[in-house]
């Protein structure tokens, strides 16, 4: 279905989600109760309150599967490889302590996304689908000021998940109307936006009823918030991190109700779940809880600056940032937000063009994050990332591979073969390209789910002269992003381009191109029944 303003993110994006879930829960029904597969004996064995549900995982997942499929295709969608690579460090930890706790079962292990989505929206907020789809606005992900703090918002939104309290609260809304399983949804994504959009998009007598169901309940909450505990601190992440979000919202409840922060609405605050949180902290001095608590690390402080420049990034935005950069503001700042308001303020004066402003910033926090190994990394591929904004690929690579780290992983990797593409499109030598295919190609063979991998890998077969396979990449870039009836558009393009006899295509890919076609049909088939 398409949609010319598709905005997940925003109001009328979720209106179009909730319609989506409404039909999938009209055609598909609600099957018969499922059994759950026992934790193992080694796991910490905790109250499970999703026993018993009417829901079966397989439903919920094609529920979140849909509504997934407009995020997508949301204007606000990101796919920013340096934040991403952030909050991945973060949210495998805090998924294998789940595992390892016995909180993710098998049986949900096998079913679920366990996808983390990020939204470019500036507001504070984080959310749950069916499914194990986790939405992440960026204005989130540039308030909090540590690892431990944005871990304990996916921890908490993890163990939503776990303990199925969307599937739950679906469940008992089976039993009215089967639109009220939409409205549900709707409700808790409306309310991210004004705390009057949930009831504005429900209208007729049941209005008030599913009112009801907008927010998950407070024994839910309760739950949420000492299951994630438990994940969070399994997997590494200091406990005060909990303690810290909740007072940062709590102080933002005080003093604004502007919208900004949605997060409260959808997970509103109580006095018991502060106190509660509070007293799991193990006892420690208390100039210790004082630093852990201020601590910020280089960088998270970058990461943070990177996503307030990309979640807000108009003219007015950016050219704001050269105010944080005069020294007098600077030198009130401890070493680590020096380091990320200096990284902010060379990101806009890259976006702005300015690359004068951008190489003086470079220099400077070069200076500063020489001894910080990690931050040091994102400065260097901050840096590669102006290069290329200069058209500068030589230079960009140089900036990639210096270092005593070279800035591997996804974002390094797409960021080096985005450098050597654009010199061998200078030099006009294809031979150049074949590395770069190569690496991609083993890259997405491990990650068939990187829609950002299979793009760079179509563009890279397109400058090679290779159009059946730059198709192919193409289409399975659509898979990556749920897009089933584009993929199979271009599947079948790519499949009378072979039958043509076009050239470059051998017999091992002309097969490939048939097995994926049907097998994509097959998927488009059981879609359309769906609906």
């Amino acid at each position: 279905m398409p949609f010319k303003q598709n905005r997940l993110f925003s109001l009328a994006g979720i209106a179009q989600a909730a319609t989506l879930v409404i039909a999938t829960a009209v055609a598909t029904g609600v099957p018969a109760q499922t059994s759950r597969v026992t934790p193992t004996a080694s796991a910490t064995l905790l109250p499970n309150l999703g026993d018993g549900l009417d829901m079966a995982p397989s439903t919920e997942r094609r529920l979140g599967d849909r509504i997934a499929r407009e995020l997508y295709r949301d204007p606000d969608y990101i796919d920013d490889p340096v934040i991403m690579e952030y909050v991945q460090g973060i949210w495998q930890p805090l998924l294998a302590a789940a595992r390892e706790r016995g909180d993710v079962t098998p049986e949900l292990d096998s079913t679920y996304a366990w996808t983390v989505v990020l939204g470019r929206d500036r507001t504070v907020n984080a959310f749950a689908l069916p499914g194990a789809y986790l939405g992440l606005h960026l204005g989130l992900v540039g308030v909090v000021t540590s690892r431990d703090e944005l871990a304990s918002v996916l921890a908490h939104e993890l163990s939503h998940v776990t303990q199925r309290h969307i599937s739950r609260m679906m469940a008992r809304q089976g039993e009215q109307a089967p639109w009220l399983m939409g409205a549900m949804i709707l409700g808790m994504l409306a309310a991210s936006k004004s705390p009057n959009a949930a009831s504005a998009v429900m209208v007729g007598g049941q209005a008030v009823a599913a009112q009801t169901q907008l927010n998950f309940s407070r024994d839910m909450e309760r739950e949420a918030d000492r299951i994630g505990f438990g994940i969070s601190t399994q997997a590494g992440f200091a406990p005060q991190g909990f303690v810290t979000m909740f007072e940062k919202l709590q102080q933002a409840s005080r003093l604004t109700d502007s919208g900004a922060f949605p997060y409260l609405r959808s997970h509103p605050l109580t006095t018991e779940r502060m106190a509660d949180m509070q007293t799991r902290l193990p006892a420690a001095p208390p100039a210790q809880e004082s630093l852990t608590a201020k601590a910020q690390p280089m960088e998270h402080s970058i990461i943070a600056a990177r996503a307030r420049v990309l979640s807000n990034a108009g003219a007015d935005t950016l050219r704001a940032w050269s105010a944080e950069i005069e020294p007098a503001h600077l030198a009130r700042l401890p070493a680590a937000q020096q380091a990320g308001v200096l990284y902010g303020a060379a990101l806009a004066a890259i976006k702005q063009r300015d690359f004068v402003q951008s190489k003086n910033l470079l220099s400077q926090l070069r200076e500063r994050t020489r001894a910080d190994a990690a931050a040091s990394r994102l400065v260097r591929m901050l840096d590669a990332e102006m290069w290329l904004a200069q058209g500068d690929g030589q230079r960009a690579l140089q900036a990639l591979r210096s270092g005593p780290t070279p800035a591997t992983a996804r974002a390094g990797g797409l960021a080096t073969s985005r450098a050597e593409l654009f010199l061998a499109a200078q030099a006009q030598q294809s031979g150049d390209t074949a590395a770069v295919a190569q690496s991609l190609q083993a890259w997405v063979a491990e990650h068939p789910l990187d829609a950002g991998a299979w793009q760079w890998l179509a563009t890279t077969h397109a400058a090679q002269g290779r159009v059946v396979s730059a198709i192919r990449a193409q289409a399975e870039m659509n898979v990556a992003q749920m897009d089933l009836p584009a993929a199979l558009i271009r599947y079948k393009a790519a499949q009378n381009m072979v039958r043509q006899g076009q050239a470059g295509v051998d017999h091992i890919e002309a097969s490939i191109i048939d097995t994926r076609t049907r097998q994509i049909e097959a998927l488009v088939r059981e879609q359309t029944q769906e609906r």
